[in-house]
């Protein structure tokens, strides 16, 4: 009996080896396949980094476009209201030229319905020659 007990023994202890051996087999394929998804995913991280930088950099250069163009805008905009400040007192200016020539106009009028036609036509003529004077000033300094 103890022939056939240790037969049985050792039947099953070999049995048992050879499932052990089988399922470390079938962990070592697993392994390499995590393995390899490792290697996958080291070098995907890697790409992400590399992405990652690239796009630190393009940020960076944006925010220096950005200060650019503020920079240029924000001086635009201040020549742009100092021109206005200017045209404003040129208007002002031109009211008031407007408004002597006008009072010259009434001054010098007389009784007689040509002469204060000849008068009106010859104001008009001044005014507009003043008023061009003025544009081609005003557009000069403006270019």
């Amino acid at each position: 009996m103890t022939d056939g007990m240790g037969m049985i023994i050792n039947s099953v202890v070999a049995i048992l080896l050879m499932l052990t051996i089988g399922y470390c087999g079938m962990l070592n394929r697993r392994l390499k396949l995590l393995r390899a998804d490792e290697d996958a995913l080291r070098a995907t991280i890697g790409e992400l980094m590399a992405a990652t930088e690239i796009a630190e950099r393009a940020i960076a250069g944006l925010k220096i476009t950005a200060r650019d163009c503020e920079i240029g805008l924000g001086e635009r905009l201040n020549r742009a209201e100092r021109v206005t400040a200017e045209l404003d007192r040129k208007l002002i200016a031109c009211k008031n030229v407007v408004g002597r020539l006008s009072q010259i106009g009434d001054t010098g009028r007389t009784d007689g319905a040509k002469s204060r036609v000849q008068d009106a036509q010859a104001l008009a003529v001044a005014a507009q020659a003043f008023a061009e004077r003025l544009r081609h000033k005003v557009l000069g300094q403006a270019a």
